[in-house]
């Protein structure tokens, strides 16, 4: 029988103890995403921990651990702000990361599971449930998910290790990215094009799928920066 997949409502299983540490870290990040810290901003770490009912120095340790991310810039003598990038910046990480996804599909038609397939499709029908629902966070975190799932099917550790740094760092970006009916029903139908790309295996397919899919990615946030 297969293991169930992470995330699909409904499935039992044990509930995951989360550190303090994660905690902060995922709670900032969502911040950052959603844009209630915006790009420049300054992390007031008073401030911040008194919102947020923490002391000081695991604060200290969560900004530290998004700033090896990606997401926020330690400034000497100025303290840690949310990190801004510019219109180059995104255009030539979205340039690597499509290289990156489309030699993993391919790759991922040739080496992945019947099994570890389906986990993807799961996966991609919970992201369905949650665009109906207009659940905007926990799609955009799912479909972030799906695209590291497929790159982790291409069992090539150092090409999941250099995308999950790249894709850590868009994160708001791509989120803003889905804003708009047209952009958000766009995206969905692009990620389901990719999934049938990979149950059928097709490996050309698939690379195309996803070149076009981090392109109009650009086109999409190009307008944000």
């Amino acid at each position: 029988m297969r293991n169930p997949s992470p995330g699909i409502v409904g499935e039992a299983g044990p509930i995951a103890r989360v550190s303090l540490h994660d905690a902060i870290v995922n709670r900032l990040r969502d911040m950052i995403i959603e844009g209630e810290l915006p790009p420049g901003s300054r992390l007031h770490e008073t401030q911040l921990g008194a919102r947020l009912g923490v002391s000081r120095t695991p604060l200290r340790e969560a900004i530290k651990f998004l700033a090896s991310e990606g997401l926020v810039e330690l400034v000497p003598t100025r303290g840690a702000a949310v990190r801004e990038f510019s219109a180059k910046d995104v255009k030539d990480t979205l340039l690597v990361l499509m290289t990156l996804e489309a030699l993993a599909g391919r790759i991922a038609c040739e080496r992945a599971t019947d099994e570890q397939i389906a986990d993807v499709r799961a996966l991609h029908e919970q992201m369905l449930a949650y665009y109906r629902e207009r659940r905007r966070l926990e799609y955009y975190k799912l479909n972030q998910s799906i695209h590291s799932a497929i790159v982790a099917l291409s069992d090539n550790e150092p090409l999941a290790y250099t995308h999950g740094i790249l894709q850590a760092r868009l994160k708001r970006i791509r989120f803003v990215g889905h804003e708009g009916e047209e952009n958000w029903a766009r995206a969905i139908t692009e990620h389901e094009e990719m999934i049938k790309a990979l149950e059928a295996r097709d490996a050309e397919r698939m690379e195309s799928v996803v070149r076009h899919h981090l392109t109009a990615a650009w086109e999409r946030v190009q307008q944000h920066l």
